[in-house]
Parts: C-alpha cells; structure tokens; sequence
C-alpha cells in the first residue's frame, strides 16, 4: 500500500550538521487523520527514531505535534470522537490545521503561522507556532515547541475532551507525543514518582520515557510553566504523553483570544539513570527561550 506520507512537504531540523527531524508543515493525509503539521521522524543525535506516525493502532497518532479532540465542535485530533452517554463513534468532524505562512524556517528554528479549518471549511483558530532545536551535550538535544491559539469566531469556543465529556482519566489534547515501544523494557518516572498509575493525571514539571532496547534513548518531557496542567500519559498499549490542555473539564477562549503554552522536550541516547535525567531536565530549564523573530 502506498505510504500518503511520501506525498507530504518537510522541512528538516539540523543540529551538528546532523538532521535530528523532519516537520511535516504541508501533509498529505486522509481527512479522517485531522491532517496536522507534525514532526517525525524525531532521533536521537546518533540517529534512533524515538516517534511513531500513523501506527497501525491509532493511524491518526502522528508523531509529535499539536492535536485536539474537540475545538469549537471539530475534531483536530483524528479518528473516533466521544460523545457523551454514547462512547466512541466515528463522525464526519475532522479539522485540519492549515499552512498559512512562514516567518522564520532556518535549521535550528521554524516560526509557522496555521489555521485551523472547521468541517464546513470556517476558519476557527489562527496559531503562531515556534519550534527551536538546540544542543544540549553529546548525547541529548531538545526542542523547544511553543504555540498562541486565538479564537478567530464571534463567539466563545471550546477546547474539550473525552475526559471532560465523561470518559475517566481521557482527557488528552494538546501537545502530544508518540514514542515506539521498540524492543527492551519501558519505564516511566517523574520527580518524585515512578509508573503510569503515579503520572497520569499529575502535574509534576516533567517525566521521562526510557527504553533499555539495543539502540536505547530516553525522552524527557518538560512543563516550564508555574500553572501546570495534568499529563495524559499510555505506555501499555502504546507509548505516548502530553500535557492536557482539557483534563475534566473544557477550556474556553473569548473571541480574539486563546491557549498560549511551552513544552520542552529532551531527545538523549541512552537509558539514562534518574541523577542524569534530572541534569538534563536543569540544562534545558536554564536554556533561555529564543527571541520572537
């Protein structure tokens, strides 16, 4: 079967002269998938691919990128959508988050403005989206992925999830990332706890993915802000996290207005000990965020 992804426009990020990812700013996906801009693949510096996209699992987890369930009634997230007293069910809702213009695209930094396109093709969101790739040590890099929604509508609109439509402990949407399982063991710790029972739904400053397989990494997720907001995090059935932008409840923005959120992320080889995480975790905290273009 042809791979739609052959079809799709990247643009690389190079560290060292090395690409440590692509970023798929023009996909070429089916409707159902919510097309998005997206990054994959995401490596390490010795080049182990440490995001999945389009698994056969969930086809419309696409690497690491920005995905809401539920925006103003549309789905930007993919696949089956909740509704309430009824489960999942697959509804002809899928947005698309669209290439409007570049401000900056250079090897280590990419400033993409988006709209996001209802079902019925009204624009309903406009997002200024930064993403800046920088070293931190021979074996770990990070990105730096932050984003401003406003709403573009006349009215209020609603940022929603399955968490806050009834479904317990489901409230994913926002920044998410999609880890392989791969080979070798998974662990899963934060700051002051370890396992998924402990981390999801916490608001710990940051967690790491491990994988002890042949080529291991580590990734290490990082919430700088001082109001941080529940992690939605799988590593049984898949591997994935994020921060929730709507964990049991729906988040509304005014007209004019929106979201504007930080995450940075640690890309390392290596299956590393807690005391090495946490020093990652404390270099890229006291790495600036880059200037606005």
């Amino acid at each position: 079967m042809h791979d739609p992804l052959t079809l799709s426009q990247t643009v690389p990020l190079i560290l060292g002269g090395r690409t440590v990812a692509e970023y798929v700013w023009r996909p070429h996906l089916p409707n159902t998938l919510s097309p998005r801009p997206f990054l994959h693949p995401v490596r390490t510096l010795t080049g182990t691919t440490v995001t999945e996209a389009m698994p056969p699992d969930h086809r419309h987890h696409l690497g690491a990128g920005l995905a809401v369930p539920d925006a103003g009634g549309a789905n930007f997230w993919g696949g089956r959508t909740y509704v309430r007293d009824q489960g999942s069910t697959l509804l002809p809702n899928h947005g698309t988050q669209r290439h409007h213009r570049w401000e900056t695209r250079t090897d280590t930094d990419l400033t993409h403005e988006l709209h996001w396109i209802g079902p019925d093709q009204t624009t309903l969101l406009h997002e200024h989206r930064r993403i800046t790739a920088r070293p931190l040590d021979h074996h770990a890099w990070a990105l730096d992925f932050r984003y401003t929604l406003r709403n573009l509508t006349a009215a209020p609109l609603d940022f929603s999830s399955p968490g806050a439509k009834g479904r317990t402990g489901a409230g994913y949407g926002g920044f998410f990332w999609r880890a392989p399982l791969g080979n070798g063991d998974t662990t899963i710790l934060g700051p002051d706890r370890n396992g998924i029972a402990h981390l999801h739904g916490s608001t710990v400053p940051w967690l790491a993915l491990r994988n002890s397989g042949p080529a291991p990494w580590t990734l290490i997720l990082i919430n700088p802000e001082t109001e941080r907001e529940p992690w939605f995090v799988r590593g049984d059935d898949y591997l994935g996290a994020g921060p929730a932008l709507a964990w049991t409840k729906p988040l509304t923005a005014a007209p004019g207005n929106g979201p504007t959120r930080r995450i940075i992320t640690v890309i390392a080889d290596g299956d590393l000990s807690p005391q090495a995480i946490k020093a990652l975790v404390e270099a890229a905290a006291a790495s600036p965020a880059p200037r606005e273009a």
